[in-house]
Protein backbone atom coordinates (compact mmCIF):
# COMPACT_ATOMS: atom_id res chain seq x y z
CA UNK A 1 0.00 0.00 0.00
CA UNK A 2 1.37 3.25 -0.77
CA UNK A 3 1.99 5.67 1.85
CA UNK A 4 0.35 8.78 2.95
CA UNK A 5 1.04 11.94 1.14
CA UNK A 6 3.44 14.31 3.37
CA UNK A 7 3.95 18.53 2.77
CA UNK A 8 2.95 21.55 2.00
CA UNK A 9 1.04 20.62 -1.18
CA UNK A 10 -0.37 17.49 -0.11
CA UNK A 11 -3.76 18.53 0.12
CA UNK A 12 -5.53 16.67 -2.71
CA UNK A 13 -4.10 13.75 -2.85
CA UNK A 14 -4.90 13.37 0.43
CA UNK A 15 -8.63 14.39 -0.31
CA UNK A 16 -8.52 11.84 -3.56
CA UNK A 17 -6.97 9.20 -0.57
CA UNK A 18 -9.87 9.75 1.66
CA UNK A 19 -12.58 9.51 -1.10
CA UNK A 20 -11.57 6.39 -2.54
CA UNK A 21 -11.55 4.89 0.57
CA UNK A 22 -14.97 5.47 1.40
CA UNK A 23 -15.62 3.21 -1.74
CA UNK A 24 -14.29 0.21 0.60
CA UNK A 25 -17.42 0.63 3.09
CA UNK A 26 -20.22 -1.55 1.91
CA UNK A 27 -22.78 0.48 3.79
CA UNK A 28 -21.76 3.92 1.56
CA UNK A 29 -21.56 2.34 -1.40
CA UNK A 30 -25.59 1.30 -0.96
CA UNK A 31 -26.47 4.79 0.62
CA UNK A 32 -24.61 6.41 -2.72
CA UNK A 33 -26.23 4.71 -4.90
CA UNK A 34 -29.25 4.47 -3.81
CA UNK A 35 -29.89 0.43 -3.70
CA UNK A 36 -32.31 0.10 -0.95
CA UNK A 37 -34.67 2.04 -3.12
CA UNK A 38 -33.91 0.31 -6.25
CA UNK A 39 -34.51 -2.87 -4.37
CA UNK A 40 -37.27 -2.07 -2.35
CA UNK A 41 -40.94 -2.64 -4.40
CA UNK A 42 -42.06 0.12 -2.30
CA UNK A 43 -40.13 2.53 -3.61
CA UNK A 44 -38.84 3.83 -0.29
CA UNK A 45 -42.22 4.66 1.07
CA UNK A 46 -43.46 3.56 4.10
CA UNK A 47 -46.72 2.56 3.18
CA UNK A 48 -48.12 1.69 -0.23
CA UNK A 49 -51.55 1.01 -1.72
CA UNK A 50 -52.46 -2.85 -3.48
CA UNK A 51 -55.17 -4.95 -4.53
CA UNK A 52 -54.97 -8.58 -3.07
CA UNK A 53 -54.22 -11.20 -5.99
CA UNK A 54 -55.11 -14.24 -3.66
CA UNK A 55 -54.95 -15.40 0.04
CA UNK A 56 -51.70 -17.63 0.55
CA UNK A 57 -50.13 -19.67 4.05
CA UNK A 58 -46.85 -19.74 4.60
CA UNK A 59 -45.06 -22.06 6.51
CA UNK A 60 -43.09 -20.41 9.88
CA UNK A 61 -39.13 -21.33 10.70
CA UNK A 62 -38.51 -23.65 12.79
CA UNK A 63 -39.09 -24.69 15.72
CA UNK A 64 -42.45 -23.20 15.09
CA UNK A 65 -44.98 -25.12 13.05
CA UNK A 66 -48.10 -22.74 12.01
CA UNK A 67 -48.99 -22.01 8.92
CA UNK A 68 -49.20 -17.79 8.72
CA UNK A 69 -51.92 -16.13 6.52
CA UNK A 70 -50.58 -14.10 4.15
CA UNK A 71 -52.07 -12.36 1.21
CA UNK A 72 -50.24 -11.68 -2.53
CA UNK A 73 -50.92 -8.32 -2.77
CA UNK A 74 -50.22 -6.41 -6.29
CA UNK A 75 -48.81 -2.77 -5.91
CA UNK A 76 -50.57 -0.21 -7.52
CA UNK A 77 -47.74 2.30 -8.26
CA UNK A 78 -45.34 -0.03 -10.16
CA UNK A 79 -47.35 -3.38 -10.49
CA UNK A 80 -44.83 -5.57 -8.39
CA UNK A 81 -46.54 -8.34 -6.03
CA UNK A 82 -45.30 -8.71 -2.81
CA UNK A 83 -46.51 -11.24 0.11
CA UNK A 84 -47.96 -9.31 3.11
CA UNK A 85 -48.80 -10.56 6.54
CA UNK A 86 -52.68 -10.13 7.52
CA UNK A 87 -52.10 -10.02 11.58
CA UNK A 88 -54.51 -10.57 14.08
CA UNK A 89 -56.66 -13.63 14.90
CA UNK A 90 -59.13 -14.06 11.86
CA UNK A 91 -58.12 -11.02 10.04
CA UNK A 92 -57.55 -13.46 6.81
CA UNK A 93 -61.66 -13.47 6.33
CA UNK A 94 -62.15 -9.90 6.43
CA UNK A 95 -59.81 -9.48 3.48
CA UNK A 96 -61.56 -10.62 -0.39
CA UNK A 97 -59.47 -10.65 -3.63
CA UNK A 98 -60.07 -7.79 -5.62
CA UNK A 99 -59.91 -5.48 -1.99
CA UNK A 100 -57.87 -2.79 -1.80
CA UNK A 101 -55.01 -2.43 0.73
CA UNK A 102 -52.12 -0.43 2.24
CA UNK A 103 -49.74 -2.53 3.22
CA UNK A 104 -46.88 -0.76 5.44
CA UNK A 105 -43.23 -2.53 6.73
CA UNK A 106 -43.39 -4.74 9.49
CA UNK A 107 -39.98 -2.91 10.63
CA UNK A 108 -37.95 -6.25 11.63
CA UNK A 109 -34.38 -5.45 11.86
CA UNK A 110 -32.49 -3.01 8.50
CA UNK A 111 -35.73 -3.87 6.99
CA UNK A 112 -35.75 -7.77 6.81
CA UNK A 113 -38.36 -10.27 7.57
CA UNK A 114 -39.34 -10.39 11.02
CA UNK A 115 -39.73 -12.70 13.26
CA UNK A 116 -40.57 -16.61 12.14
CA UNK A 117 -41.81 -15.43 8.60
CA UNK A 118 -39.48 -16.04 6.41
CA UNK A 119 -39.13 -13.38 3.25
CA UNK A 120 -42.34 -11.65 4.33
CA UNK A 121 -41.27 -7.84 5.41
CA UNK A 122 -45.01 -6.27 5.21
CA UNK A 123 -48.17 -6.56 6.83
CA UNK A 124 -51.80 -5.64 5.63
CA UNK A 125 -52.52 -2.18 7.46
CA UNK A 126 -56.12 -1.23 6.23
CA UNK A 127 -58.78 -2.96 4.26
CA UNK A 128 -61.18 -0.84 1.92
CA UNK A 129 -59.93 2.27 3.73
CA UNK A 130 -60.69 0.93 7.45
CA UNK A 131 -57.98 -0.14 9.77
CA UNK A 132 -57.72 -3.68 10.29
CA UNK A 133 -57.91 -3.46 14.31
CA UNK A 134 -60.98 -1.46 13.89
CA UNK A 135 -62.46 -4.67 11.32
CA UNK A 136 -61.80 -7.50 13.91
CA UNK A 137 -62.50 -5.89 16.90
CA UNK A 138 -65.90 -5.53 15.69
CA UNK A 139 -66.28 -1.24 15.95
CA UNK A 140 -67.24 -1.18 12.33
CA UNK A 141 -67.94 -3.26 9.68
CA UNK A 142 -66.89 -3.76 6.12
CA UNK A 143 -67.12 -1.39 3.53
CA UNK A 144 -68.48 -2.79 0.48
CA UNK A 145 -66.68 -1.44 -3.04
Amino acid sequence: MAKKSRGLNAGKSLKKRRSNGLWLNRRYISRTLGLKQKADPLAGASQARGIIVSKVQVEAKQPNSAMRKCVRVQLIKNGKQITAFAPGDGAIKMMDEHDEVIVECIGGKMGRAKGDLPSIRWCVAKVNGQSLPALLSGKIEKARK
